[in-house]
C-alpha cells in the first residue's frame, strides 16, 4: 500500500471582484457557506475521511483568516501557508523535495469525495502529471443544465475535475510555463496553442485524444503525463456562478436524502 499522499488546497483570491461574494457577508470565496458549510469545509472533510491522503496544507493569501474558520477545528493535521499572487508560483514554493507526490485541488471543489479522490489516484499512478477530468456526456446524461468550459478532442469533449497530482519538484518547468498563460485557463484553445502549434492543429483537426494531447504536451517538459477520466459527473461541477451553486445544493440535498435512507 502506497503511504499517504499530501494534499494542498488552493484557496487564495483572483484579482477582481467576486459576483459570488456580494452581499454574502463574506471576504474571500473559500468562506463562502454552501450547504451550511464553507465551501473549504467540504473540501477538506472530504479530504480527511480519505485513508488515501496525509497532511492537508490550505495556501490562500490570508491563510490566517481561514484557519479561524470553526467547521475545520479539530481536523488533524491540517495546515495553512500564505501564497503569493499566482497559483503557479505558489504550488512551486509548496512541492516536495524530490520526487514525492502531491496531490493539489481548490477549495471550490465542494462536491469531492473520498471515492473520487480513490479513483483519480488509482489512475494517476505512475505519471509525473496526472489531471483528472469528466467527459461530456457523462456531465450532461446526469445534470443536462451545467454548463462547463469544454476542450474538444477525438472521441469526446471534456473538463476539468480540479484535481491534480504532481510529482515533485521535476514538475518545475511546467509549472512556470502554466503560471505564463493560466490567465487564459477557461479558453480552451488558446491554452492548446501555448503548447505549440502542432499540438492546436492536431485538436482543431481531432487528429488526437486528449489522452493522447496531454501526453504529448507533457513530453515537452520531460514528463509523463495523463488524463485520469471521472466516472463521476460530479467531479467536475465546481463554484464558479450562481447556477453553480443552485445545483450544487441541489445535489446535497439529494446526498442527505440518500444517506438517511441507508441502513444503520
Amino acid at each position: 500500500m502506497n503511504a499517504p499522499i499530501p494534499a494542498i488546497v488552493l484557496a487564495g483570491s483572483r484579482p477582481g471582484p467576486d459576483p459570488l461574494l456580494t452581499g454574502s457577508g463574506v471576504s474571500t470565496k473559500a468562506l463562502l457557506p454552501i450547504a451550511g458549510q464553507a465551501m473549504l469545509v467540504h473540501v477538506v472533510k472530504a479530504l480527511r475521511a480519505s485513508p488515501e491522503v496525509g497532511a492537508i496544507t490550505i495556501l490562500a493569501q490570508k491563510s490566517a483568516e481561514l484557519a479561524a474558520e470553526p467547521g475545520l477545528a479539530g481536523l488533524a493535521d491540517l495546515h495553512f501557508a500564505d501564497s503569493g499572487q499566482g497559483i503557479s508560483s505558489s504550488l512551486a514554493a509548496a512541492l516536495p523535495p524530490g520526487d514525492d507526490p502531491l496531490l493539489v485541488t481548490t477549495a471550490d471543489n465542494v462536491l469531492l469525495t473520498p471515492t473520487m479522490i480513490a479513483e483519480f489516484l488509482r489512475g494517476a499512478e505512475d505519471s509525473d502529471v496526472a489531471v483528472a477530468m469528466v467527459e461530456r456526456d457523462t456531465l450532461l446524461a446526469r445534470y443536462p443544465q451545467s454548463k462547463r468550459t469544454w476542450l474538444k478532442f477525438r472521441g469526446g469533449w471534456w473538463s476539468g475535475a480540479n484535481m491534480f497530482r504532481l510529482r515533485g519538484r521535476r514538475v518545475l518547468p511546467l509549472l512556470d510555463f502554466w503560471g505564463r498563460i493560466e490567465r487564459d485557463r477557461k479558453k480552451g484553445l488558446k491554452i492548446i496553442a501555448a503548447f505549440g502549434p502542432w499540438l492546436l492543429i492536431g485538436a482543431l483537426l481531432r487528429l488526437f485524444t486528449i489522452q493522447q494531447g496531454v501526453a504529448r504536451a507533457g513530453l515537452r517538459f520531460g514528463l509523463n503525463a495523463k488524463v485520469v477520466p471521472m466516472s463521476e459527473p460530479e467531479a467536475c461541477i465546481d463554484a464558479d456562478k450562481p447556477a453553480d451553486i443552485e445545483l450544487i445544493e441541489a445535489i446535497f440535498a439529494a446526498r442527505r436524502e440518500a444517506a438517511i435512507g441507508q441502513p444503520l
